[in-house]
């Protein structure tokens, strides 16, 4: 085995730029600086009304505005502000041009209400009703510009034509476990040989009224409206449910050989990456945890380490009753009596749940983590659960040496997914 391959004899992945953009504000340096003091950028939507809705409270990213407004373009528009980051970090790419593929993991795409809305009230003849209707006014407007943007492919061919990325540019969704999903197709491409370079991005800007809508009609959401900053509380007996949230996070990998002869900065190495889905149900977790626990266990074994070498859980701790308690079993499950020990945190406690974005956002969370030593803290954890008996990093940051993080994403239908980062 030489030193840029692992015991398995693929060539070893390591990271060399990261880039975030969530609720709490634009790059490493804002995000990191609110997670380790416990501040929420949970607040009431001003976006758009909420009157009548049972949830009116979200992770917003206000920081960077698009005009026209539209969810593919917010979308495009943080993953490019998280890429840049990233890239500046990395050094990578030249006239800008990146010598590697995009993965970029992303919602899927449809017209939301306000599009809808203003499709129909443009016809041009108003005799038309309905579906008819809606035809003659896509005929009447605009079409190829709402075509570039309402489509599946849409943020990643933005993007990919914006960072000059190598051949055709990969979406995926997998729900709340794309992020990591975007980030497993790098990683894999690079150990096949395929490149020596990889972005991988995963963006979100679902708070839209219809998703809010569609969650709230699971009983999915917080209503605690009246306090955002307290309402999202994994793993806390009084946990409600979880809050939407938007944001980007982003990732430079390279090959360890590619990145040395070029003279990078190693930030880390993503190590293992384990998946496994199941078809027990459109939303809840299969019973018995066997595919959670077969993703933690498939990103342990990949990473060619055992449960005892992990330090800390990048908690997927989406603070509904449901999740954080399979969750909690599923990683007693792996790590056996050690749960206790272990600390793991929730950073959706600060930033609510960025859905598809979610993997790639707490993958550079488990890599500052990495690099500054320091374990986020899981906020709002006032009442503890007797039935999830864990050391949650409660409410207080803490000082820790840590080499290697469990990064777990969990999403609705089954798809599952495990990251094994360790430090450089």
């Amino acid at each position: 085995m030489s030193q840029g391959h692992d015991k398995k004899g693929r060539p070893l992945v390591a990271v060399t730029g990261m880039g975030v953009v969530t609720s709490l504000g634009n790059g490493k340096a804002d995000n990191w600086a609110a997670l380790t003091q416990g501040r929420s950028g949970i607040r009431s939507i001003t976006r758009f009304p909420t009157d009548g809705l049972r949830t009116t409270i979200a992770g917003t990213v206000d920081t960077l505005k698009v005009s026209p407004y539209s969810a593919p373009s917010l979308s495009i528009a943080m993953a490019l502000e998280a890429a840049n980051e990233a890239l500046h970090e990395a050094q990578a790419g030249s006239n800008g041009k990146f010598p590697g593929p995009l993965f970029l993991a992303t919602p899927p795409a449809e017209l939301e209400w306000p599009q809808r809305r203003a499709l129909y009230q443009s016809a041009l003849d108003k005799n038309e009703s309905g579906y008819r209707r809606l035809l003659a006014s896509a005929r009447a407007s605009d079409w190829d510009e709402m075509q570039s943007l309402f489509q599946f492919s849409s943020v990643a061919n933005h993007v990919a034509e914006r960072l000059g990325t190598r051949g055709l540019p990969t979406s995926v969704s997998t729900a709340c476990a794309s992020g990591a999903t975007a980030i497993q197709l790098g990683v894999e491409a690079i150990r096949r040989g395929e490149t020596d370079a990889a972005l991988c991005i995963g963006t979100d800007s679902s708070v839209q009224i219809e998703a809010l809508i569609r969650f709230s009609l699971l009983s999915a959401l917080s209503t605690n409206n009246a306090a955002p900053e307290q309402a999202s509380r994994p793993f806390s007996k009084n946990r409600d449910g979880f809050v939407m949230a938007e944001g980007a996070g982003a990732l430079v990998l390279e090959s360890y050989e590619g990145a040395k002869r070029r003279g990078a900065r190693i930030l880390g190495f993503v190590r293992g990456c384990g998946e496994k889905a199941d078809d027990y149900h459109r939303t809840r977790s299969k019973p018995d945890g066997t595919a959670i626990i077969g993703a933690i266990r498939n990103a342990i074994d990949d990473a060619c380490l055992s449960p005892d070498d992990i330090d800390y859980v990048n908690a997927h701790g989406t603070s509904t009753p449901e999740n954080d308690k399979m969750e909690y079993l599923s990683l007693k499950a792996v790590i056996g009596d050690r749960v206790a020990n272990v600390p793991m945190s929730s950073n959706k406690s600060m930033i609510g749940h960025t859905l598809s974005a979610a993997g790639a956002i707490e993958a550079v969370f488990s890599l500052l983590t990495i690099r500054n030593g320091t374990l986020p803290p899981t906020i709002n954890y006032a009442v503890p659960d007797a039935e999830i008996p864990m050391d949650v990093v409660p409410n207080v940051a803490r000082q820790a040496r840590v080499q290697a993080v469990l990064s777990n994403s969990f999403g609705f239908g089954g798809q599952n997914a495990a990251l094994v980062i360790t430090a450089p």
